[in-house]
């Protein structure tokens, strides 16, 4: 077995459960492919492992039958952009903080692994976002290539000043000039990400729909919507900076004014792994503190 593996920095506490995973893994004889940024951590950290290759693009993931991912939320939206169209199945341990993608915490490694090797698991298929964007009818390339993202596309003011007007188009019609700080157009997985912060519904990951939610709009009436994903969303915006942001997950720009913005369903999928003990009503209640009585 050939397992990809992509990384943050973790504190020293998670240090032991670490090394156990990379143990676990020599003892089963797989080949590892580490992250460049990450074998370099690894390395100060003094995690042990056997010899291995490095990788630093795409195509040298080839043949992997797993990637994972080590840190929080942010880390796993990485490797989505390192495994692209392969779909390698990606399992998601979470070193860092919040997560509702990256749900194994530190002390369920080892068993998670068994399960893994077991293949007590299943694939959850989740919906990208692609773009691709015109300047005065000239295709531009802003994001080198990697114009997709499994959270959300956002389009934002680059000042702290005047908010700007995105016109929206849904399927070739006039949808809705937004005046506010920006949009986030969100994939169902990403209704628990940006969407949600700036008042958007919550949504089951398996949902086949995008949400169009506004950042603090200037016309209160103006609410969050929900769209179907054979959508094909063109957007124009007006800045007095001349100026404004795209960005993709964590990925950001500052673009001319006269961009010009479709997105669309991606071709393919991000393929999440999940175990048979990772439950997303579950990772919603203890993620957002859902049942408690704060009276107790």
């Amino acid at each position: 077995m050939k397992i990809a593996i992509h990384g943050r920095n973790f504190n020293d506490s998670v240090k032991p459960f670490v090394q156990t995973m990379f143990d676990t893994l020599n003892a089963k004889g797989v080949s590892l492919q580490i992250s460049e940024s990450y074998h370099k951590f690894l390395q100060e950290k003094g995690i042990v492992y056997n010899s291995t290759s490095i990788y630093t693009s795409q195509k040298d993931l080839a043949g992997a039958q797993f990637v994972f991912s080590l840190g929080g939320d942010g880390t796993l939206l990485d490797a989505v952009t390192h495994v692209g169209d392969y779909e390698i199945p990606i399992l998601g341990i979470n070193t860092g903080r919040l997560g509702f993608l990256a749900t194994i915490s530190p002390d369920k490694i080892q068993e998670s692994l068994d399960e893994l090797f077991k293949e007590h698991y299943s694939l959850d298929k989740r919906t990208l976002v692609s773009i691709s964007t015109q300047l005065n009818g000239n295709p531009v390339d802003i994001f080198d290539g990697l114009n997709f993202g499994l959270n959300e596309l956002g389009i934002m003011k680059t000042d702290t000043s005047s908010m700007i007007v995105v016109k929206a188009y849904l399927n070739g019609e006039y949808l809705n000039a937004y005046w506010a700080d920006g949009l986030i157009i969100a994939t169902a997985t990403g209704s628990t990400g940006y969407n949600l912060s700036v008042g958007g519904p919550l949504v089951m990951p398996s949902s086949d729909i995008f949400v169009i939610a506004p950042m603090s709009p200037h016309n209160l009436n103006v609410r969050p919507l929900v769209v179907t994903t054979d959508s094909i969303l063109d957007f124009e915006v007006e800045s007095r900076s001349a100026n404004y942001l795209i960005s993709l997950d964590a990925r950001s720009k500052v673009v001319d004014g006269n961009v010009k913005i479709r997105m669309e369903r991606e071709k393919f999928k991000a393929n999440l792994v999940k175990l048979s003990n990772t439950n997303f009503l579950n990772t919603l209640r203890s993620k957002l503190n859902w049942g408690l009585d704060i009276r107790n």
